[in-house]
């Protein structure tokens, strides 16, 4: 089983994985700003002119949420896609 995927362990492999890890998060990081500017937008036209306290707090609430559960997801990904999951060993199995 160990042999269907390198795995890690492999420079070559690993870089490949951890590109398309980076390559997700870019993707995440442009739909995040997306997301960012319509809410802002969007709370601007319900109340009114927003301080730059208001900005900042939608900025970092929604662009920090998306762009934290983009990275542990990505990172889920990774392991899961690397076939690090099932090398891991279940200690109570011996």
């Amino acid at each position: 089983m160990d042999d269907l995927q390198p795995g890690l362990d492999d420079p070559a492999y690993a870089a490949f994985a951890w590109g398309r890890y980076r390559m997700i998060l870019r993707w995440m990081a442009l739909a995040t700003c997306v997301v960012v500017a319509a809410a802002v937008v969007l709370l601007d036209y319900a109340y009114g002119p927003l301080s730059w306290v208001a900005i900042a707090a939608a900025i970092g609430g929604f662009g920090g949420t998306a762009m934290l559960t983009a990275a542990l997801m990505g990172l889920v990904f990774l392991s899961s896609g690397s076939g690090h999951d099932e090398r891991v060993k279940d200690l109570d199995e011996g």
